[in-house]
C-alpha cells in the first residue's frame, strides 16, 4: 500500500462472505473492501466510494461479471450504485436475503459471544414489498422529497417506494417542501396516513403536524392509540409476532413479578399482565414521556401494570423484588453492560431479549453469559425485507437450569 486514496478506483474482485451492514467482504492488494450491490461468490467490477485510509475501504459493484444464481433484478431502479441508500439486498432473491441475514446473525454470535448456533430467519406475512409503514424522508434543494444516498447527505428524489405501504407516500411526494425539511410518514392499521414536517426555522427546530397525529394499531389482541411518530414496529405483522413469541417464552407465573424494560407503549407489558393476573405485578420502564402517557391510557384496564418513567439504567437500581421474568427491547445500541449486569444480578428465571441489531445482541449475550445465563432459544424474523436489518428474540436462562 502506498497510502494514496483509492477513491474512484475500479478493479475486478471476487466477492467474499456477507458482513453485518448490507455489504460483502472482499480483498484486493492486501486491503479489505466492503462491497455493496454484490453477492457472495460473484466476480464484480468494484468502484471505491469511500476511502479514509487504513486497512479497508468501501465500494459499489458497478458491473457484475459473473453473477450467482440467487441474483435477481431489483424491483426499484434506485436500488443501485449511486441510488437510494434505503435498501441493501433488492438484487438478491427474498429467500437468499434471509439466508444472508442468518449468516450474519450466526457470525455475530460466534465472534462476539462465542456462541455456535444455526439460525433461520423467518419470513413475516405479506411478502418483501409494500410492508414499510413508517418512512422518514428529506426534502432536497428543489423541495422534492426523497431518501438519502448510502452514507451520504445527497437526497435522491422519489417517484415511489416499492417497499412502502402502497399509497402512503403519495401525500408527501406530490408536493414541494422547505429544502432540508425532514418528513415523517406513518400509515397506521386503519389505513390512515400521518405526516409530520421537521424543519429549522430561525435556528430553532420546529415540528409541524401536516395530517393525523394519533395512530391506531392492533396487536396482542388490543387496540392501541399512540403518537403516530413514536416507536412502533415498522412491519405490520411484527408487533403481533414478537408479542406472541415473548409471551410463549416469558411464562410469567400467576401472581408473580415481571419487568418490561424499554417498554415503549407497553406491548409486552400487556402480555405479561395477562400472565401474572390481578394478583401479580408488571413493572414497565420507559424513558419516552409520550410513550408512557400512551401506554398508561392503552393499559388503563390493567391495574397490575405499574409505569416508571425514566432511563432504564437509572431506574433499574431502585427497583425492588426479584422478578420471575424480564423482557427487554432496547434500542439499536443494545442494553449495555450496566443494564445486563443489573438484570442478571436479580436472578430472574427467564430473560426474553428482543433485538433489532445482531451485533448489540451478541455483545449483551456475552455479558449475560459471564454472569451465569445461557442462550436457550433464538428466533429471527425478516421484519425489514430488502434491507440488512433483522429482528431477533432470544431466551436466556440460568446456566444451571436443565
Amino acid at each position: 500500500m502506498t497510502g494514496e486514496s483509492w477513491l474512484g478506483r475500479t478493479f475486478e474482485v471476487e466477492v467474499g462472505p456477507v458482513a453485518h451492514g448490507g455489504h460483502c467482504v472482499s480483498r484486493f492488494e492486501g486491503r479489505v473492501v466492503f462491497v455493496r450491490h454484490a453477492l457472495p461468490g460473484e466476480l464484480v467490477l468494484a468502484e471505491v466510494t469511500e476511502d479514509k485510509g487504513g486497512s479497508f475501504c468501501r465500494a459499489d459493484a458497478v458491473r457484475v461479471l459473473r453473477p450467482v444464481p440467487q441474483r435477481v433484478e431489483p424491483p426499484c431502479p434506485l436500488a443501485a450504485p449511486g441510488g437510494c441508500g434505503g435498501c441493501d439486498w433488492q438484487h438478491a432473491a427474498p429467500e437468499f436475503q434471509r439466508e444472508l441475514k442468518a449468516r450474519v446473525v450466526e457470525e455475530q454470535l460466534r465472534r462476539l459471544a462465542g456462541i455456535e448456533r444455526a439460525v433461520e430467519v423467518e419470513a413475516l406475512p405479506g411478502g418483501p414489498l409494500g410492508w414499510r409503514s413508517r418512512v422518514r424522508l428529506v426534502a432536497g434543494r428543489d423541495g422534492r422529497a426523497g431518501l438519502r444516498a448510502h452514507r451520504s447527505h445527497r437526497v435522491v428524489p422519489l417517484e415511489d417506494c416499492p417497499i412502502s405501504v402502497p399509497g402512503a407516500l403519495e401525500p408527501v411526494l406530490s408536493r414541494r417542501w422547505r429544502p432540508g425539511s425532514e418528513l415523517e410518514v406513518t400509515r397506521d392499521a386503519e389505513g390512515h396516513t400521518h405526516v409530520r414536517e421537521l424543519s429549522m426555522v430561525r435556528g430553532k427546530r420546529r415540528a409541524r403536524q401536516i395530517s393525523g397525529g394519533v395512530a391506531v394499531q392492533h396487536a396482542a389482541g388490543r387496540d392501541w392509540k399512540l403518537d403516530a411518530h413514536g416507536f412502533w414496529q415498522v412491519h405490520p405483522a411484527a408487533a403481533d409476532t414478537l408479542a406472541a413469541v415473548a409471551g410463549e417464552w416469558a411464562r410469567a407465573p400467576h401472581g408473580g413479578l415481571a419487568w418490561d424494560l424499554y417498554a415503549g407503549v407497553g406491548l409486552f407489558a400487556s402480555v405479561l399482565a395477562a400472565q401474572v393476573g390481578l394478583q401479580g405485578e408488571v413493572v414497565a420502564v420507559e424513558s419516552g414521556r409520550r410513550a408512557v402517557t400512551d401506554g398508561e391510557a392503552a393499559l388503563a384496564d390493567l391495574p397490575q401494570v405499574r409505569w416508571l418513567p425514566g432511563q432504564v439504567e437509572r431506574v433499574l437500581p431502585g427497583l425492588e423484588g426479584r422478578p420471575s421474568v424480564v423482557v427487554l427491547d432496547p434500542p439499536r445500541a443494545g442494553a449495555g453492560r450496566a443494564v445486563v449486569e443489573a438484570v442478571a444480578g436479580r436472578g430472574p428465571e427467564r430473560v426474553v431479549y428482543v433485538a433489532c441489531d445482531p451485533a448489540a445482541l451478541a455483545r449483551d449475550l456475552a455479558t449475560f453469559g459471564a454472569h451465569g445465563y445461557r442462550l436457550t432459544a433464538l428466533r429471527a424474523f425478516d421484519a425489514f425485507p430488502m434491507t440488512h436489518h433483522v429482528e431477533c428474540v432470544a431466551l436466556l436462562e440460568p446456566a444451571g437450569n436443565g
